[in-house]
């Protein structure tokens, strides 16, 4: 045990997390010259399209130094802030964290929001300076930086450039002198941690788990502590570039466990696994409950896959478990989902995973957060979707959800960053210089105004240089409505939004000059219309396509050709009145893309 180290690596988006973990595989000798590729661990086609970790892995790689061989437990983890649940989970699996910080772009507000969360399990941490490398690199100003931010001597800093391969040897020995060995007994009931899952069609749930006391053996009988399920181990093994079974393992081990579990519902990430004839009095305390920042429906395309759908769902959630849903259903659309995620990137990741993992077509609705609703007796309401807004007859108050949010950015760029964020409803609440050109500024701002385009717009005003971090603080009453669209008097609940009183009328205005280009033209006029109640704050009409009826009339008397209009008119009025009108899956993302 006392040669097994267990770490992982955080960092801010692109930092060199990925690369890093590449060169320490190829130097520990994990992965041979053929396998050798750039970002090995990120394998969803979906991470190597757009260059980021979505999902955390977990690998062995053993490493020899002065004579003993020691095996290190790596788990390479997401940047960006939609996937931090996967960090949090990662981080309960360590002793622990290498830090990289970049010498090109320096801390960032996701780089402290990591370090805190691997702070608060007590990990030791070990600050790695990556791509001293490169042009723009400033060492030794971003050297003060991570002094200031960890308290640390400067000398334990270790200089590295994961591209070039540079000080990868003096983090290994890091690893092994400044990381402690996992802690725990060996001879002790078995009682091991499930930090994640994973859904393989030929063997059914494989389950990775960390064993902090006893060990595990093939054959044994265990027991899932929160279901009670009780399981016959078929394998058992560790983690490497691809799974190596082996016939026991012992505490302080990371590795996998299949049994031939086929109901995804009966495995839950942070449960305990225990022996069934001796088992451990306490069960593992597991993870946070997940908060979901932003719900939106998911719809199959076609209504008879909604069974297909469910059971995509549940594997996907095994590997996702950020990932939080229930079943509704919607006057547009049928039944679906209704799902909450951690942010929008994380929104498209599900839908893009949904379509190429499990070849589901689906319909996503317009995002919304999460409101609460007091009546006039007082009841407190929570309101997931917009379809679920109570009568506004009944309505006390409403009270939306307010975030703090952190942004790091360099100096020329706080006038425009306070702009936005007072565009978004936000105030601002400090301002702190953290080195003569890096400043952090705090906001007060409504969840809902941020979760749509305010990440895009604050990289585009800054240049790429400002990054975000943000927590939820509680809901504040606030004055807001729903505003509803109608397509020929019909109510289209999946378009539906809850907004400011203040934007209703421009968003409404622009919500139906979009729909107006969307949606295809039909044999008769459409109506497109937004209401507030049933005050109507916004139309416009998408024309009818009209065939040329009197093109065949040459000359002759202009009654003729009336009477002909008039026929026309008269059918265009019949059809319009059981004209059902087919809405593009774009309708529902226009309002995403609403400037």
């Amino acid at each position: 045990m006392k040669n097994i180290r267990n770490f992982c690596i955080i960092a801010h988006i692109d930092h060199g997390k990925s690369t890093l973990a590449d060169r320490l595989l190829e130097v520990t000798q994990t992965v041979s010259g053929r396998d050798q590729q750039a970002q090995l661990l990120d394998d969803m086609d979906l991470e190597r399209e757009r260059g980021i970790t979505i999902k955390s892995h977990a690998i062995q790689m053993h490493y020899t130094l002065e004579g003993h061989e020691y095996i290190l437990n790596l788990i390479d983890t997401p940047g960006h802030v939609d996937f931090s649940y996967e960090v949090s989970r990662a981080i309960a699996a360590c002793e622990g964290a290498l830090l990289v910080v970049d010498a090109a772009q320096g801390i960032e507000a996701q780089t402290i929001s990591n370090l805190y969360l691997a702070l608060d399990h007590g990990l030791e941490i070990i600050p790695v300076l990556n791509k001293i490398d490169l042009p723009g690199a400033m060492p030794e100003e971003v050297k003060d930086q991570i002094v200031d931010l960890l308290g640390c001597e400067r000398g334990s800093i270790i200089a590295a450039s994961a591209k070039e391969g540079i000080g990868i040897a003096s983090i290994l020995e890091a690893i092994v002198a400044r990381m402690p060995a996992p802690g725990g007994n060996p001879n002790a009931p078995l009682q091991a941690m499930i930090f994640d899952s994973v859904y393989n069609a030929f063997r059914g749930i494989e389950v990775y788990f960390k064993i902090l006391n006893g060990a595990i053996s093939k054959g044994d009988q265990v027991k899932f502590m929160s279901t009670g399920k009780i399981y016959e181990v078929d394998e058992v093994g560790i983690l490497g570039l691809h799974q190596i079974p082996q016939p026991s393992l012992n505490t302080g081990h990371v590795g996998y466990l299949v049994s031939g579990i086929k109901d995804a519902r009966e495995v839950k990430v942070g449960d305990t696994i225990t022996h069934v004839h001796n088992p451990c009095s306490t069960a593992v305390k597991g993870f946070s409950d997940v908060k979901p920042m932003v719900f939106a429906g998911i719809y199959p395309v076609e209504t008879v896959q909604y069974e297909e759908l469910r059971t995509s769902m549940e594997k996907l959630q095994l590997n996702d478990a950020a990932l939080v849903w229930s079943p509704e259903t919607s006057a547009a659309l049928g039944f679906g989902f209704r799902c909450g995620f951690l942010g929008m990137l994380h929104m498209e990741i599900v839908q893009e995973r949904l379509e190429r993992e499990f070849g589901m077509m689906v319909i996503t609705t317009v995002p919304s957060v999460q409101f609460h609703v007091v009546d006039r007796k007082e009841r407190l309401i929570v309101v997931n979707a917009p379809a679920e807004m109570p009568d506004p007859g009944t309505i006390d108050q409403i009270r939306e959800p307010f975030v703090s949010a952190q942004i790091i950015t360099k100096p020329e760029f706080i006038g425009s960053i306070i702009k936005l964020c007072i565009d978004k409803r936000g105030a601002l609440k400090n301002q702190v210089y953290l080195t003569a050109d890096r400043v952090e500024l705090s906001f007060a701002l409504p969840l809902a105004e941020i979760v749509f385009d305010f990440f895009d717009r604050l990289k585009s005003i800054s240049k790429g240089y400002a990054s975000l971090d943000y927590e939820l603080t509680g809901f504040v009453p606030s004055h807001l409505v729903k505003l509803d669209i109608v397509l020929n008097g019909e109510k289209v609940d999946a378009l539906s939004v809850i907004v400011h009183r203040t934007k209703a009328h421009d968003w409404g205005k622009k919500l139906c000059k979009k729909l107006k280009e969307l949606l295809p033209r039909q044999m008769f006029e459409v109506a497109i219309q937004a209401a507030i109640g049933s005050k109507v704050v916004a139309r416009e009409t998408v024309k009818a396509l009209r065939k040329n009826v009197i093109a065949k009339c040459y000359g002759g008397d202009i009654s003729r050709k009336r009477k002909l209009l008039e026929k026309q008119k008269k059918g265009k009025k019949r059809m319009r009145q059981v004209g059902a009108i087919e809405i593009p899956q774009e309708a529902f993302l226009t309002v995403l893309k609403l400037d």
